[in-house]
């Protein structure tokens, strides 16, 4: 390792905490600001009980009462062919999905963190009807992780949020 690598390796610590760097979990950080204080809104689909789910499993299980964030989702999937062949039989199938949030102050109703997170998922259509199933459920599972997780990553982000 040149001498140069070992100075830009030392130097960086400094140049992050120079440019306003906080660690999310630090004392003080936006992960302990929203850790079981976000009551998530209640699901009503199968895919928004799976995205809540997953919000509740990141952001930790809020308490009943004393909740200092509400945190809105709405979530829509669409599903297309992806893979058809000659003789019009679909192999591949994708998910789109799509979640909107809000977050909000529980005590004064502001809005402090809102947006949209999308992407989507792929599962075979090639095999049994049985196995087609569940490797739609299994798809729409692993995209509402994805779309927990984006959003988890935009509220840690979110200016002014500390414990």
């Amino acid at each position: 390792m040149s001498s140069f690598d070992r100075r830009t390796l030392l130097l960086m610590p400094l140049a992050l905490a120079a440019c306003g760097f906080e660690p999310v979990y630090a004392p003080g950080g936006s992960g302990s600001a929203l850790d079981g204080k976000v009551e998530v809104s209640a699901p009503n689909t199968v895919e928004s009980f799976l995205l809540v789910q997953n919000l509740e499993r990141k952001l930790g299980r809020s308490a009943t009462s004393g909740n200092d964030y509400k945190l809105d989702v709405v979530v829509s999937t669409v599903t297309r062919r992806a893979s058809i062949t000659t003789a019009n039989e679909t192999n591949r199938y994708t998910i789109d999905g799509n979640a909107r949030y809000e977050l909000k102050s529980d005590a004064t109703g502001q809005v402090l963190a809102s947006g949209r997170v999308t992407d989507f998922v792929g599962y075979s259509a090639a095999g049994s009807t049985v196995s087609t199933l569940a490797d739609e459920r299994d798809a729409t599972e692993r995209l509402m992780v994805i779309l927990a997780d984006q959003i988890v990553n935009r509220l840690y982000a979110t200016p002014g949020l500390s414990a």
